[in-house]
């Protein structure tokens, strides 16, 4: 499946941002997932997703401020993220799994979008 971020731009400390991630093709089949990654570090986990949407796992860092969602039946994966940090600044990545269970790291994701930049400044 092939995934496309946007959403992303630059946005005062406390704002909002949605991001989206649209499939080429059905992703019911997919765990799917957001991942960031900062300048000179490594690519990070945010959220993920289960097939059906009923389970969701987070980053301790944006758990209560961001939340992940997913339309399957437009195909499409958000990230709602709100009061936002200058430390959330980073290069967001969509990215689907063919596993079954929800997972963080990032070599069992199977397809990733390009990317969306998020800056947040103070």
């Amino acid at each position: 499946v092939q995934l496309q971020a946007s959403g992303g731009g630059l946005v005062q400390a406390g704002g909002s941002l949605r991001l989206s991630c649209a499939a080429s093709g059905g992703i019911l089949r997919y765990v799917m997932g957001w991942f960031r990654q900062a300048p000179g570090k490594e690519r990070e986990f945010v959220a993920s997703i289960s097939r059906t949407g009923h389970s969701k796992y987070y980053k301790e860092a944006v758990k209560g401020r961001f939340t992940i969602s997913r339309d399957n039946a437009k195909n499409t994966v958000y990230l709602q993220m709100n009061s936002l940090r200058p430390e959330d600044t980073a290069v967001y990545y969509c990215a689907a799994s063919s596993g079954s269970y929800i997972r963080t790291v990032t070599t069992l994701y199977n397809s990733w979008g390009q990317g969306t930049q998020v800056t947040v400044y103070s």
